[in-house]
C-alpha cells in the first residue's frame, strides 16, 4: 500500500501538544460554580450485616449538604452484563449486608474534601459479623458461608432493545456459583486416547490492578432542565449514558456525557460504578455540580480488578508435537459480585482456539462468590490467564518430548484461511511468520539453552478485535466545511491509546487532505454518533472503519458535484492535497471549498456518514454447549524474552523482549510500538512483581509503594517487528494492538526463567522466594 499519504505514517498525535504542555483538562481539573465534594464511607469489613447507620451527626455538620445510606437511595442495582439469566447482582449502596472490604455503606456531598471526610468519620455503622470465605474451592463446598443467597431479576434488560421487560425467575445461588460455562469441540477422550503422552498440571493466577495513573473521577451537574451533564473517566458513553439514565429514572436523551481528558483505562472504567451514580445522585438532590475523586487506596482496595484464576490444564500431543486434544477447567473468583465473569470464562476459550489446532476440546469454567473486591476486564480480559498455562505447558511437554519450543508451536499454530470451531474464518493470520521473525530477530537458535544465567524463552498469543455484542454497531459522521477542511464526529474515546489521531488519519486518508485539516469532535454523547467504545479491541477495527466509511461517503458526494463542475465522470476524477482534478490533468482542478460553495446552492451541505454492524449472534450467556460467534478479526502476537536469574537472590531481570506482531496494516506505526511497548511492562509486571495481596479479605498493598510495578530501570531492551497480514474488513487492513502482546510475554518470561536456572513456576507472580524454592527443591530433587 505505497500510495497512502497518511495513514500508515507515523504522525504525532494530535493531543499531544495539549498534554506535553500541561493544557489538557482531565476530570479531576474541571471546576463548576458553587461545585460540591463527595465522598464515600466504606465498609471495613469482607462480610457482616447491617444494623444501622446513624447520619445524625454528619448531618448536621456545617458544610455538609447531603447524606445518603442504602435506605434512601433503594435496592437500586448495576452490573456489566444485566440479562434474565444474570441479573444485576452489585447494589450502589450495601442494602442488608457488606460482602467486602471496601463495599460503599453510605455517601456525602459538602462544601469542601475536608469537610467530606470528617462527616464520614462522623457516621456510626453497627455491624454484626458474619462468616466469610475467600478461597472459591473453599466456597464451593457444602456448608461454606454464602455470599449471596437469592438474586431478583431487574424489571428490564440491560438493553432495551433485547426486550422491554425480564421474565425470569429469581436466581438461587448454589455453593457460591454464579454462573458457569461448557464447551466442547471434537471428542475429549477419543482425543486424549490417540494421544501418546498426556500432561496435567494446575496454575495460579492472582488479582492485579488496572494502576492507570489517573484515578476514578466522576464530575456531574444536573441542570434544573432535568439535563444531566457529566465528565466522567471513561472508554465509551455508550455503557455509562445507559446506567446512569436507567438508575436515575431520567430519559437516555437527557443524559449528556462530555469529553474530558482520560489518563489510561486498560479495561478498568468501563462499566458503571457507584461514585459516578452518587454524583449524579447529589447533584440532583443539592442542585449543585458535585465531584467525587476515588483516593489511590479506593482504587486499589475498592474498584474492580483483575480476574483471579485457578487452571487445570491437560493436554495429549503425539510424539512429533501434534497437539491432540486439551481440557480446560477453570475456576474463577470474581470476588463479591459477578462483574464480567460470563464474558471473561468464555474469552478463555475463545483466545485459546485461534492460536493452536487442537481438534478435540473440552472447555469447564466456573466462577464462584467470594467476599474480596471484585473484577472487570483488564488488558485482554482473559487471555493472559490462559496463555500463562497454555504455553507455560507447551513448553513442559516440549521439554519432555525433546522438541525445540519453537519447532512444537510452528508444528500446531493456525494459518490463513483456517475454519473455527465457532464458524469464524481467520481470513488474515500471520502466526507463522511471526514465530519465525521473533525467533530469527532474538537469536532464538544461538541463545536457547546454550547461555547459562541468562535464559530464552517463547511464548505466542492470540488477540480479538471488532467484538460488538450489543444491538447497535458503531457510526461515524464526516462533514466538509466551507472553506474545505473537514469535521470529523467519532463516539470513538481516547484514553491514552491514540484513537484521536488514528480517527483522524483515516479520514484523512479517504479524503485526500493533510492531518491538520482534520477537526475531531470525538467522545460527546450530545454531538456525536453511537459508538461502542474503546474495548474489547474494537476502536480501529470496528470504529475506524465506521469513519473510513464516513469519508468515503462524504468523498462519494465531492465527486458527484465535481463532476458536474469539471465536466468529467466521477470515476475518472482524482482527490489529493484537498483539491480534486480530473483526468490526471494539474490544470483542470477545482478545490473542497469550491465544490462546497456549489454544493450548498444546489443539493446543500455534504455529510459523509458511515456505519459498522455488530456481530449480531455473540452470546456471553450462563452456561453454553457450543462456541458462538464474537468477532470478525483475530490478532496474534509472539514473544521472545531473555532473562536473568540471579541464585543467590532469587531475583529475575528482563533483559531483552522481541515482539512479532500481527495487527493488520499499522494507522499509525508511532502508535502501534506505544502500545506494543506499553503491553511489555504491563506484562513483565504480571510475571515479575503485581498482585493484590489479600488476607481475610483485606487489601494489604493499598499504594503505590507497596502494588509493585515495573519502573523505567526495569524496562529492557525492546524490539518490536510488524509483520502484516491486512485484514480485508478492517480501514486499509488494520486489526488492533492494544491487548495482545501483554498476554504473549507472559508465559514467554516464565518460559525464559525455567531455561535460565530450570525451575518451573506455576503461579504469578514470579517472585524472589518462589524462585529460592524452586531452586532448593530442584537442588533435593538432584
Amino acid at each position: 500500500m505505497t500510495d497512502l499519504s497518511v495513514v500508515g505514517k507515523p504522525l504525532p498525535r494530535v493531543d499531544g501538544i495539549s498534554k506535553a504542555t500541561g493544557k489538557a483538562q482531565f476530570t479531576d481539573d474541571l471546576r463548576l460554580p458553587g461545585m460540591l465534594y463527595g465522598k464515600i464511607l466504606r465498609s471495613p469489613h469482607p462480610h457482616a450485616r447491617i444494623l444501622n447507620i446513624d447520619t445524625g451527626k454528619a448531618g448536621k455538620l456545617s458544610g455538609v449538604k447531603a447524606v445518603v445510606t442504602g435506605k434512601d437511595i433503594g435496592p437500586i442495582r448495576i452490573a456489566y452484563v444485566d440479562t434474565p439469566t444474570l441479573p444485576a447482582d452489585e447494589y450502589i449502596l450495601a442494602q442488608d449486608k457488606v460482602r467486602y472490604a471496601g463495599e460503599e455503606v453510605a455517601a456525602v456531598a459538602a462544601i469542601d474534601e475536608d469537610t467530606a471526610e470528617e462527616a464520614l468519620r462522623l457516621i456510626k455503622v453497627d455491624y454484626e459479623l458474619i462468616p466469610a470465605v475467600f478461597d472459591p474451592l473453599e466456597a464451593m463446598k457444602e456448608g461454606a458461608p454464602t455470599v449471596h443467597d437469592v438474586i431478583v431479576p431487574t424489571t428490564t434488560t440491560a438493553w432495551e432493545d433485547w426486550g422491554a421487560r425480564s421474565k425470569g425467575r429469581p436466581l438461587n445461588i448454589k455453593n457460591n456459583i454464579c454462573t458457569s460455562l461448557l464447551i466442547n469441540h471434537g471428542d475429549i477422550e477419543k482425543g486424549l486416547a490417540e494421544s501418546d503422552y498426556v500432561r496435567e498440571d494446575r496454575f495460579f493466577i492472582p488479582a492485579t490492578s488496572h494502576a492507570a495513573m489517573e484515578p476514578h473521577v466522576a464530575l456531574a451537574n444536573f441542570e434544573p432542565s432535568g439535563n444531566l451533564q457529566v465528565w466522567l473517566t471513561h472508554m465509551g458513553y455508550e455503557i455509562k449514558r445507559f446506567w446512569l439514565a436507567k438508575t436515575m429514572g431520567i430519559p437516555l436523551s437527557r443524559v449528556r456525557v462530555l469529553k474530558a481528558y482520560v489518563g489510561g483505562a486498560f479495561g478498568g472504567k468501563i462499566g458503571l460504578f457507584s461514585y459516578e451514580f452518587l454524583a449524579a445522585y447529589f447533584s440532583r438532590k443539592t442542585g449543585k455540580p458535585v465531584r467525587i475523586t476515588l483516593s489511590r487506596e479506593e482504587v486499589l482496595t475498592a474498584c474492580r480488578m483483575d480476574f483471579r484464576m485457578i487452571v487445570d490444564l491437560k493436554t495429549g500431543v503425539r510424539k512429533d508435537g501434534a497437539m491432540m486434544a486439551q481440557h480446560i477447567k477453570i475456576v474463577n473468583d470474581p470476588g463479591a459480585y459477578r462483574g464480567t465473569s460470563s464474558i471473561v470464562m468464555y474469552l478463555t476459550y475463545a483466545f485459546s482456539v485461534p492460536v493452536y489446532n487442537i481438534p478435540h476440546i473440552r472447555h469447564e469454567a466456573v466462577s464462584v462468590y467470594t467476599n474480596k473486591a471484585f473484577s472487570m476486564p483488564k488488558r485482554g480480559h482473559g487471555g493472559p490467564q490462559i496463555r500463562f498455562a497454555v504455553d507455560t505447558q507447551l513448553d513442559m511437554i516440549a521439554e519432555h518430548l525433546g522438541l525445540d519450543p519453537l519447532d512444537i508451536r510452528r508444528k500446531n499454530v493456525r494459518s490463513k484461511g483456517d475454519a473455527l470451531p465457532n464458524g469464524d474464518r481467520l481470513e488474515s493470520c500471520s502466526l507463522a511468520d511471526c514465530v519465525s521473525a521473533a525467533a530469527e530477530a532474538s537469536g532464538w537458535k544461538d541463545k536457547k539453552g546454550k547461555t547459562r544465567g541468562k535464559g530464552v524463552g517463547i511464548g505466542i498469543a492470540a488477540m480479538f478485535n471488532g467484538t460488538a455484542f450489543y444491538p447497535f454497531g458503531s457510526a461515524a459522521v464526516v462533514r466538509i466545511n466551507l472553506d474545505g477542511t473537514i469535521t470529523l464526529y467519532t463516539g470513538s474515546t481516547e484514553f491514552g491509546q491514540g484513537s484521536d489521531t488514528a480517527m483522524s488519519q483515516i479520514a484523512a486518508e479517504e479524503l485526500g487532505v493533510s492531518l491538520g485539516d482534520v477537526v475531531l469532535v470525538s467522545a460527546d454523547s450530545e454531538l456525536c454518533p453511537h459508538d461502542l467504545g474503546n474495548f474489547l479491541s474494537a476502536g480501529i477495527h470496528v470504529s475506524g472503519e465506521a469513519v473510513r466509511r464516513a469519508a468515503a461517503d462524504a468523498r462519494r458526494q465531492l465527486l458527484e458535484n465535481a463532476s458536474r463542475i469539471l465536466e468529467a465522470p466521477p470515476e475518472h476524477l482524482e482527490v489529493r492535497n484537498g483539491g480534486i482534478y480530473a483526468g490526471g490533468n494539474p490544470q483542470k482542478v477545482i478545490s473542497f471549498a469550491d465544490v462546497i460553495r456549489h454544493s450548498q446552492m444546489e443539493k446543500g451541505s455534504i455529510l459523509g456518514k458511515g456505519h459498522t454492524k455488530a456481530v449480531s449472534e455473540i452470546k456471553f450467556g450462563a452456561t453454553v454447549s457450543r462456541a458462538d460467534r464474537f468477532t470478525n478479526a483475530y490478532s496474534f502476537t509472539v514473544a521472545v524474552a531473555e532473562v536473568e536469574v540471579d541464585e543467590e537472590t532469587g531475583q529475575v531481570k528482563l533483559l531483552d523482549l522481541t515482539m512479532a506482531d500481527d495487527s493488520g496494516f499499522p494507522i499509525n506505526p508511532m502508535n502501534l510500538e506505544g502500545q506494543l511497548d506499553g503491553n511489555a511492562s504491563m506484562g513483565e509486571g504480571d510475571v515479575l512483581f503485581e498482585q493484590i495481596l489479600n488476607l481475610d479479605g483485606q487489601t494489604l498493598n493499598s499504594t503505590f509503594l507497596d502494588y509493585l510495578m515495573p519502573g523505567s530501570l526495569d524496562s529492557p531492551k525492546m524490539k518490536s517487528l510488524h509483520i502484516n497480514s491486512f485484514d480485508p474488513r478492517g480501514p486499509y487492513g488494520a486489526k488492533e494492538a492494544g491487548e495482545c502482546a501483554r498476554a504473549a510475554i507472559i508465559p514467554a518470561m516464565v518460559n525464559a526463567i525455567h531455561d535460565a536456572v530450570g525451575i518451573r513456576i506455576k503461579e504469578l507472580p514470579v517472585t524472589p522466594e518462589k524462585v529460592l524454592q524452586a531452586l532448593a527443591e530442584n537442588r533435593i530433587k538432584i
